[in-house]
């Protein structure tokens, strides 16, 4: 049985998660700011380390070099990130 990322067809692109440090005062902007980018799949405000995680999709690297550099990182409150590539999703089914 195919999971939800899979049906939606993005697990085959390149994904990220992206942990943000953030202005505590600019965290609900910064949400605001993310819900807006195309290649945003799901964000969570989180507890520990970082403020906020997000799933970053993009069809290749360099595309998500794009959208760290010229999207996440302007966002005006964001203190800096850390990335962490998918390599697989363990739930699914391997090919």
């Amino acid at each position: 049985m195919l999971n939800s990322w899979e049906r939606e067809g993005w697990l085959s692109r390149f994904a990220a998660l992206v942990q943000i440090f953030a202005e505590s005062s600019d965290v609900e902007s910064i949400e605001n700011a993310l819900s807006k980018l195309d290649n945003l799949e799901a964000f969570f405000e989180v507890t520990g380390e970082f403020d906020i995680v997000a799933l970053v999709s993009a069809a290749d690297n360099v595309e998500f070099r794009e959208i760290l550099r010229n999207k996440i990182r302007s966002i005006e409150g964001v203190k800096g990130i850390v990335s962490s590539v998918v390599l697989r999703d363990s739930r699914a089914p391997m090919r």
